[in-house]
């Protein structure tokens, strides 16, 4: 066994090393050697050995990059070496200042600036020991930040190990988003109702600064390094010019912007800085200036820095561009989650290197807020060189001809009534059939906890809704096998299975087709309770506001949703055609469900992985004996169900004395059987 295990431990260090060489090269020199395909396989093999053998696993592993809990807080760390903010300039005069004080403090000694592209991002540091990496933070006051080491471990650009053997290595870096996953995100987020981020760093801040690293993983983040504030090594001489330090990170394998330059005096260094200021918008990420550096550490040393900031270096911003042009009109668009958004459509005109002819307005606050008419002469720029907005409206050259803009109270895609919930921004369509939000609510109403029909995926989906087979939900319950082996890759058995699926959706319970209507706020909790307190489809919809906020847990906000929706002609049209499809509308009385449960006002949180019940079917069982599922452990927690690797909900629940159950207990406890579990989590 003792050989096996030594090349068991060989192949899983094999893998590392393969796997972190061609992130490498894909995520530092954008210069891939394999397919997607191939570096998968290569990294589920990986995993597969460190699940069957995981006293192999450490903490540089590519598999560890996503550490998977959300945390509570952030700790604080304080810096070893401050890291300073820099000083700004605004002009080529302020440049020229800054040089006749480097030169003054200097006595006639020869010097040269490296000046570098000003990233907007975050600033981070990045401590390795040994070459591991170990620990990150934010650059907060400068004297402390917050340990975001889970969260810096999911961007891929940051090594896990370095190339070469460091003893001690603290590097500064700056955290951005790349252009048009700025773009992609603050789309998904209008979509949602959601307020966009203003421009790339804000929105690389928020991602960083999230409690759960698995949000910051979806939001395609990278880096590039800049300096370094700690450096302990054994290997050689440590370099001695700035420059020479970013050609050395970079040869430990971090992420270092290639455009930088090395400049004599200022009048190079300013020249390098208009160069960028033209080219700026040709990047795929924002900046926001240059930053010019004296090259020389010894110099900086001599130099030194006020409590604030470096004396050896300063900051150069770019003035914001920006462009007069007429607002011609404002309309309105509905994304896939019936979100209306208004958009400015603009006199065309140049702007950071591309001609702009719309400006996002968000939505209606916005408009009132910069009171924005369809007429107006207004100033536009680029929001992080991405976004154009409108930044001012010329009021006093309005002539008198301008109109007001409002919502429309229509949905313009499907005509429904739009609504504007309490507390929100959004203007929402309340129409389940509306063709913009089509395949978003299809994709819900197949899903696992809503209808759970096998087979039923996106990109299946996709096609039916392309072929024109399906312009509702209730046309799924229509579709045939035959019309199915038309569309590709389906033959006669699995377009049978699939109408099959379908089929035998129509006799789930009540609840799952009220949460799958897709009725906003109403989530599997609040549907079942809906399904309990009513019995039938038609009861909830002739309910009133004041009969649903009555229901325990049912607030304002889901009752004023459900009442919206309800009473919206075209989802009442939509609930007839799937009754008269034959799809149960009625609760299923014998059930073990509510108050008379016997696990009435009980509160089950669920940890780690457990052998037989999936962990949607655990809650389903405790939902439908009386109990509630909470995310978190807290002194009102009854019980804490424990499976294999439980985590730090395990710890708390010891902490508070809680009382813990293993699956058998929980069984037990509802009296349920363990056949009732679906197979593995």
């Amino acid at each position: 066994m003792g050989a096996e295990l030594a090349e068991i431990r060989a192949r899983v260090e094999a893998l590392r090393r393969e796997i972190e060489k061609h992130d490498y090269r894909y995520y530092v020199l954008d210069a891939p050697t394999i397919t997607d395909a191939q570096y998968d396989r290569l990294m589920v093999e990986l995993q597969q050995l460190e699940k069957e053998y995981p006293f192999l696993i450490t903490p540089d592993s590519p598999t560890q990059r996503v550490g998977g809990k959300p945390r509570e807080g952030f700790v604080t760390v304080k810096h070893a070496v401050p890291m300073l903010s820099l000083g700004n300039a605004f002009s080529e005069e302020d440049l020229r200042e800054f040089d006749r004080r480097v030169k003054s403090a200097l006595g006639g000694e020869r010097y040269e600036y490296v000046v570098e592209l000003k990233i907007d991002g975050l600033a981070v540091s990045l401590t390795y020991q040994n070459g591991v990496f170990v620990q990150g933070a934010t650059r907060g006051d400068g004297e402390t930040g917050e340990d975001i080491t889970a969260n810096l471990k999911t961007i891929r650009s940051i090594p896990l190990r370095l190339r070469e053997p460091v003893d001690l290595l603290e590097a500064r870096g700056e955290v951005y988003m790349p252009k048009d996953s700025f773009l992609a995100l603050n789309s998904r987020r209008n979509e949602r109702g959601e307020p966009p981020f203003a421009n790339p760093r804000n929105a690389a801040a928020g991602s960083l600064r999230q409690l759960d690293p698995n949000i910051t993983a979806r939001r395609n983040l990278t880096i590039f390094v800049y300096a370094i504030g700690v450096l302990e090594f054994t290997g050689g001489q440590a370099p001695n010019l700035h420059s020479e330090r970013l050609q050395f990170l970079e040869r430990l394998g971090l992420r270092v912007n290639p455009h930088f330059q090395v400049c004599r005096d200022i009048d190079e260094a300013v020249s390098y800085c208009r160069i960028w200021q033209d080219k700026k918008s040709e990047l795929p990420y924002a900046i926001d200036g240059m930053v010019i550096k004296v090259n020389s550490l010894v110099q900086q040393a001599a130099l030194s820095a006020t409590m604030k900031s470096p004396r050896w270096a300063i900051a150069f911003k770019f003035p914001p561009e920006q462009a007069e042009t007429t607002v011609r009109d404002i309309i309105v668009s509905v994304g896939r989650t019936g979100v209306l958004t208004p958009t400015a459509l603009l006199e065309p005109v140049s702007l950071a290197g591309s001609t702009v002819s719309r400006a996002t307005l968000h939505n209606e606050d916005i408009v009132k807020e910069k009171d924005i008419r369809i007429g107006d002469r207004v100033i536009i720029q680029k929001a992080g060189d991405v976004i154009p907005e409108v930044v001012e409206v010329l009021k006093d050259r309005r002539s008198g001809t301008e109109r007001e803009f409002s919502m429309p109270r229509a949905c313009p895609a499907c005509g429904a009534e739009v609504v504007r919930q309490t507390g929100e921004a959004a203007h929402r369509c309340t129409g389940a059939a509306c063709p913009a939000q089509l395949l978003e609510g299809l994709i819900h109403f197949a899903s696992r906890g809503a209808m759970d029909i096998a087979g039923l995926g996106p990109a299946v989906l996709r096609q039916l809704v392309e072929a024109g087979l399906v312009k509702d939900v209730s046309d799924l319950y229509k579709i045939t096998a035959e019309q199915l082996v038309h569309l590709e890759r389906f033959a006669d058995k699995s377009a049978q299975n699939l109408v099959r699926a379908i089929a035998a959706s129509k006799e789930n319970p009540l609840h799952r087709l009220v949460f799958a209507l897709g009725i906003r706020h109403v989530g599997e909790r609040a549907a079942r309770l809906l399904s309990e307190h009513f019995g039938d489809i038609q009861k909830i919809m002739d309910a009133e506001y004041e009969e649903l906020v009555a229901i325990p847990e049912i607030g304002p906000k889901i009752a004023e949703s459900v009442v919206s929706f309800m009473h919206e002609k075209q989802n009442r049209a939509l609930i007839g055609r799937l009754i008269d499809l034959g799809v149960n509308v009625t609760a299923d009385n014998n059930a073990a469900v509510g108050e008379n449960a016997g696990l009435a006002g009980k509160t089950f949180v669920l940890t780690g992985t457990l052998a037989t019940l999936k962990r949607d079917d655990a809650k389903e069982l405790i939902e439908k004996n009386g109990g509630k599922v909470s995310s978190s452990v807290s002194k009102k927690t009854d019980y804490v169900v424990a499976g294999e690797s439980p985590g730090s909900k395990y710890d708390k629940a010891v902490k508070l004395g809680i009382e813990i159950l293993d699956e058998q207990d929980f069984l037990e406890l509802i009296g349920a059987d363990e056949n009732e579990g679906g197979g593995d989590t």
